[in-house]
This record gives structure tokens, sequence and C-alpha cells, in this order.
């Protein structure tokens, strides 16, 4: 069986320039960037003498636009990289393997171009809006975009301009270590001896998105006072950087009071299970996502990983982390006594079992879907399958 290449495609609304993409995840290494790889194709004879741009933009939505008044924004667009594409200031640039076939076949009116991610640019991270919610979702997102002009300040017209959503990503290293993150606190009383412990472990410091996450909690009771009920949440945390701001949302929980109550001079061990998923939160506002293409099957979005020698602090857009929250409800004068235990939850890395696996389980819930889809045709010369972007129109002024 021979295995078919797919490469996405836009096209402008006059059909004058198509840029061609071989995917739209690009991942972050945290010690570097997978390159942006792309051919565009053109028709010289409407250009008559003019260039043509790319531009790598972001957009950094941190308010929702129903609240902007008084020109005040709360969005900020940054072009990243912006190249000239046509002519070919470096007509020998080293090509990529997809690039190359991509040439070959498009002919010669195919031109590559390769821009490159800075160092501290923010993984691409999209908040799920309420039911009330208008206008475009909070986050960070990425596109390419290509236009006509007479120079590089020249804005282009949007009949002449492509713009193509992208997604920037991090994935887990490729081994997750064999550390187990854990907690121990304890809690005293004013007018009563004795103390309350609880120690939870987790059985791995790195999740895959769907994956199980298992809580070893132990209790023990030195005090007077009896615990009532165990609550254990996932937390997904974030914090906003553009304006400082900071929030965490439970994305899975449960109660029980099973063992309970643990009475003065008793211990409890037991193990406890949650499954944090996108899909368990579809209705709930604020939910950090991986960032969001329509079509996609979205995971919550991953952790944010630092690279070495880097400064936490330093990290732009939205900043992602997770932790397993364990609260012991001591009755109401005895209050609770709460812990959170870090973890990350992230994709596979490429190349791994686990990462084959969730690859599989994809495929399987595309192929009945692609089997009624007409926006792509299939070349049987080359094996390669050229896809098109959703239309996404530029919001630029006529």
């Amino acid at each position: 069986m021979v295995v078919a290449v797919k490469v996405f495609k836009k096209s402008a609304p006059n059909g004058k320039l198509t840029v061609y993409l071989g995917k739209r995840d690009f991942i972050d290494h945290t010690d570097y960037c997978d390159p942006i790889d792309g051919v565009i194709v053109l028709d010289e004879e409407y250009l008559r003498g003019r260039k043509v741009f790319g531009q790598l933009i972001t957009t950094y939505r941190y308010g929702r636009e129903e609240d902007e008044v008084m020109g005040v924004k709360f969005s900020k667009e940054m072009v990243l990289v912006k190249d000239q594409i046509y002519p070919m200031e470096n007509p020998n640039m080293e090509m990529t393997p997809m690039q190359e076939r991509l040439v070959k076949k498009l002919g010669a009116n195919a031109f590559p171009f390769t821009f490159h991610f800075p160092s501290m640019a923010p993984s691409s991270v999209t908040l799920q809006a309420g039911e009330d919610d208008q206008g475009k979702p909070l986050g960070v997102e990425y596109a390419i975009k290509a236009f006509v002009g007479e120079d590089d300040s020249d804005k282009g017209h949007k009949r002449s301009a492509v713009a193509l959503t992208i997604k920037k990503l991090q994935h887990a290293p490729a081994t997750r270590g064999r550390r187990l993150p854990s907690s121990l606190v304890s809690k005293g009383f004013t007018f009563s001896q004795g103390k309350i412990n609880l120690e939870v472990t987790l059985d791995r410091e790195i999740y895959y998105h769907g994956e199980k996450i298992a809580a070893n909690i132990v209790v023990t009771n030195n005090s007077r006072k009896t615990v009532k009920s165990i609550k254990c949440f996932v937390v997904q945390h974030c914090e906003v950087t553009m304006v400082n701001a900071q929030f965490s949302k439970h994305i899975a929980s449960l109660e029980t009071r099973e063992g309970c109550p643990i009475t003065p001079g008793a211990s409890f061990t037991k193990s406890f299970f949650l499954v944090p998923l996108a899909s368990s939160n579809k209705d709930r506002r604020g939910i950090a996502l991986d960032g969001h293409l329509k079509e996609d099957d979205v995971n919550l979005a991953s952790s944010t990983l630092i690279g070495e020698g880097k400064c936490p602090s330093d990290a732009m857009g939205i900043v992602i982390s997770y932790s397993l929250r364990v609260k012991l409800n001591c009755g109401t004068l005895g209050g609770e006594l709460q812990t959170d235990v870090p973890f990350k939850l992230m994709n596979p890395a490429p190349g791994t079992v686990e990462r084959e696996r969730v690859n599989a389980l994809k495929k399987m819930k595309s192929i009945e879907r692609h089997r009624y889809e007409n926006s792509h045709y299939a070349d049987d010369d080359d094996n390669i399958v050229f896809e098109d972007f959703a239309r996404l129109r530029m919001n630029e002024p006529e």
C-alpha cells in the first residue's frame, strides 16, 4: 500500500496566489523549533513587476471583543517575521524534502519560502468561549500571510492575499523520567492536640492527553478531629502574561466518603483515578485548549515547557500548568486540609510508541470523514494529497 502525503493549500480570492504547507502543527522542542517550510505558486503575468511578500503573524487576544470601547483594544497583532518570497532574494536557498517535491511537481511558477519562529514565541493556546461570548476567542494564534505589493510596507489587497492559520505546539520529552511527584502537609488545631497528616503521590510526572492520573493518598489522623470526606481535583492554571493575570479551573473532580469518617487515631490509604479531557469541559468558559482549528480533535492545552537556561518569568503568551489538588473536609470547626501536587500534561513526542498509538486512533476517526469530503483531490502520480484550508478571509479594508 502506498501512503499518500497530505499537503495543505489555500488560494487567494482571485486565484492568482496559492500557498502550500506540508503541515499545520509546528513543534517547539525548547532548544529549537520546526521551521515553517512552504511553497507559493503565483501568476507572474498578474504581478506586472510587483513583488510577493510573506509574513509570520501572531495575534495575542487577552480580552473580549465585545468589551472593546472608546478605541481600547484587547488584542495585539505582531509581525514576527517578514520576507520577500518573489523575486527570490536567495535563489540557491536550501530546501526541505517536502519543498523539493512540491517545486518539482508544481512547476516553474512555484517558489519555496522558510520562516523561523523567534526563540521566545509563545505556544498556540485558545481559551474556550462561553455561550454568550461573541467575536474571536481569547488566546494566542499564528498565521502565515502572503500578499502582492510594491514593497514590504505595502499592506496589499485582500483579493490577492492568503492567510493560513497554523499552530505552534510543544510535545513531551522522549522519556518521562522516573520521578514521582509528591506532597506531604499537616494541619494542627488551636484548641486540641495532634495533627492530621496528608501525603499525596502521583504515579508519574508527565501524563499524555487522555491518560488516567493515579493519585495515592495516605491520611494519618493523630488529632481529635474527624475527616468527613475527601475531594480530588485536576486543576488547570493559566497565567496571561500580557495583563499579568492568573486564574485556575477545575477540569476533573471527584468527591468520596469511602473510608470516612477517619476518626482520631485512624489512618487511610487509597488510590484515586481522574481523567482530564477537553470533551468533558466543552461547555465551560475559560478552559485553555491547544491552539484550536475547527476541524481538529482538540486537546486541553499542554503544559508550557521552558528550555534550559531560560527564565520562566520570561515566558510569553499564556503559560499553562497543572496540579492535582486534594482536600480533606475536617468538619465545620476543623476546616479543610489542602495540598497541590504539580504535574505535566502533554502530547507524546513524535517517534514514541504512545505517539504512534495516538496517531492510529486519530486516523481511524478521520477515515469516514474524508470519504465524504470533496475539498481535496489525490494525485496518484506523486502520492501527494492536496487539502484546502478553510476559507478565512482577511479583515483588511477594501
